[in-house]
């Protein structure tokens, strides 16, 4: 195991995407084996040290940033152990970057669909916050594909938990180590939003116990080994950015899509319809943040969507006649759309895809601000008027911002950009304003980024206090110290 104390060494460790300040450590712990992680971490709970799970550094809401104790580092345990193309299974350890591990599994004709905007990500990391992306819209989120987790508890017990094995009883799981120690925990009495969430832990009653594990940032165990379902890839994609002049024409075209996807999904015959795997927006400011990149980009668009639909032989014909007739209802842009058949272009429009959050991201550390960046979403009923509440916000407060993301599952982030500290404190006001509409209007405060230490506040506003409290008790019996991922999910005290 490797052990940095140096602090030239333990600056690139004290932060993360979200550009939260004031992080701190005593000491880098950087395990090169899975059982030294499991030694790492005994050796935090016998000083008494609280420890930081850190991963590739491209989480959103500060959970790797440590106020304090060690960090423990997965980037050694980068190992790919398994790639199963009968079973459609793999094995990595969290150390693994999706980009290579996505890479490995294209090379052998299968998907992993979780596509994170971030692909630097480490895979423990994509698990721990449950993280999504894209193709969120057909295929569901990273929880969706995850078989079986090795997990290290704060005692150095080691969980194997697989998918369909261990569940709770109403609300009440019980989990038992490989020694056979075992753990009751009392499921907080929480009711979760049915839509694309990741804020707190996952809780339902007579849940599956991997699930718990999921999207918990960091707090309740170390994960060291994760197996992973894959799909055949699909034989071809036809993929699209569409210009619109007007937001209700996109608006119509997305509601129009996502019934006709849904519908789809549902049939159980040989009909052919649209089924879009992908449905990301742009607003104005968003295009013309790269216009100076994409000069094609015409003049007069108010808006974009950018969309993939899985094709073969058979259907290519057929899908795409669909879809130029639904784009032909809702944008006078038809001749302008940008359309991808061929893989080399499919990957300039993904390319295209990516420039804007990429670029965003750099005007942040340009302007070395928090991240201020909303990741709600509400009912697919409700979108539009989460949507305008967003742009009336920020006209009021006069804020710079663009908008982009993942209008299929109603889920777009706003990133307002503030220049000076009187229009931060004016930015954090609007955003605290848009959090409380989208909890008024039955939506979350974080479909995919989690909570991390910037949204704890918020998750208290979601669920309650006396809920919070629940979920500090159910991490205390897995945690009775209170060591792992400290501060995250829920203030200290």
């Amino acid at each position: 195991m490797l052990v940095k104390t140096d602090q030239d060494t333990l600056q690139s460790y004290l932060s993360d995407a979200s550009n939260m300040p004031g992080g701190s450590a005593d000491l880098i712990l950087i395990p090169e084996t899975q059982e030294e992680l499991r030694e790492a971490v005994l050796q935090c709970s016998r000083e008494g040290k609280a420890m930081t799970i850190a991963g590739g550094g491209t989480g959103l809401t500060g959970a790797r940033v440590p106020f304090g104790g060690a960090v423990i580092s997965t980037e050694r345990l980068n190992t790919i152990i398994s790639i199963d193309e009968q079973s459609l299974r793999a094995v990595v350890e969290p150390g693994v970057s999706l980009r290579d591990f996505q890479t490995a599994v294209e090379e052998r004709g299968l998907l992993y669909p979780p596509d994170p905007t971030e692909r630097a990500a480490a895979m423990g990391g994509t698990v721990a916050c449950n993280s999504s992306g894209a193709r969120t819209f057909k295929y569901g989120a990273t929880r969706a594909f995850i078989e079986r987790l090795r997990i290290f508890l704060p005692d150095g017990e080691e969980l194997q938990i697989r998918r369909g094995e261990t569940f709770a009883d109403g609300n009440t799981l019980r989990l038992q180590a490989v020694s056979g120690k075992t753990y009751a925990l009392d499921l907080p009495q929480i009711t979760m939003p049915e839509i694309k969430h990741a804020a707190g832990y996952f809780i339902k009653p007579n849940m599956d116990a991997i699930d718990l594990f999921i999207g918990s940032e960091g707090t309740l165990g170390a994960i060291a080994e994760i197996e992973v379902r894959l799909l055949k890839q699909p034989e071809r994609i036809v993929a699209g950015v569409i210009f619109f002049d007007s937001v209700e024409g996109v608006m119509g075209f997305v509601n129009e899509a996502r019934t006709a996807s849904l519908k789809t999904r549902m049939n159980t015959g040989d009909d052919i319809g649209i089924d879009s795997r992908a449905l990301e927006y742009f607003d104005r400011n968003a295009l013309d943040f790269v216009r100076e990149e994409y000069p094609n980009i015409p003049q007069g668009a108010a808006a974009a969507v950018w969309f993939e639909q899985e094709v073969n032989d058979e259907t290519e014909g057929t899908l795409l006649e669909l879809w130029y007739e639904l784009i032909g209802k809702y944008t006078p842009f038809m001749d302008e759309a940008w359309f991808a058949i061929t893989e080399k272009d499919q990957e300039e429009l993904r390319e295209f895809r990516h420039a804007v959050p990429a670029k965003t991201y750099e005007r942040i550390r340009e302007l070395n601000q928090r991240k201020i960046g909303t990741d709600m979403a509400v009912p697919d009923t409700h979108f539009q008027l989460l949507y305008d509440f967003y742009t009336a916000e920020f006209a009021k407060e006069n804020l710079q911002y663009i908008i982009f993301g993942h209008i299929g599952n109603s889920h777009v982030h706003a990133n307002i950009f503030a220049s000076t500290p009187e229009e931060l404190d004016r930015a954090k006001s609007a955003y605290h304003r848009c959090v409380l509409k989208s909890l008024e209007l039955g939506g979350t405060i974080s479909a995919e980024h989690g909570v991390g230490k910037i949204k704890r506040d918020y998750l208290r506003e979601m669920y309650g206090a006396e809920a919070i409290a629940q979920f500090a008790a159910m991490k205390r019996v897995l945690d009775p110290q209170e060591l792992l991922g400290r501060g995250t999910i829920f203030a200290e005290s």
